[in-house]
């Protein structure tokens, strides 16, 4: 059993950045991938990014690309989420999420998903 906790979220303005935490619960934290996914007020949850057990290989939706990065302590059973240059579309719950499987976003079903921290960014 893992239990996630999301934090960080919050109001912005266009062009500013935000760092959302996800802490991890248990000992098996390296054994998961983990996947950052958000979703949008009225529309599904789409996936953001995710990186693999010990950080090797990292994956990211076109749309934040070149502006979020996606990393992990082990150490701290803590996963990041570092969002620069934000933009409106951005706005959205942000949700971590654990997969035993694989990190790559075609097989990424999540295991264990997190309560969500919002993120609103002002035009």
């Amino acid at each position: 059993q893992v239990q996630l906790v999301e934090s960080g979220g919050g109001l912005v303005q266009a062009g500013d950045s935000l760092r959302l935490s996800c802490a991890a619960s248990g000992r098996a934290f390296s054994t998961y991938a983990m996947g950052w996914f958000r979703q949008a007020p009225g529309k599904e949850r789409d996936f953001v990014a995710a990186i693999s057990w010990i950080g090797g290989v990292k994956y990211y939706a076109d749309s934040v690309k070149d502006r979020f990065t996606i990393s992990r302590d082990n150490a701290k059973n803590t996963v990041y989420l570092q969002m620069n240059s934000l933009i409106p579309e951005d706005t959205a719950i942000y949700y971590c999420a654990a997969d035993r499987t694989s990190p790559q976003p075609s097989d990424f079903e999540g295991d264990y998903w997190g309560q969500g921290t919002p993120v609103t960014v002002s035009s």
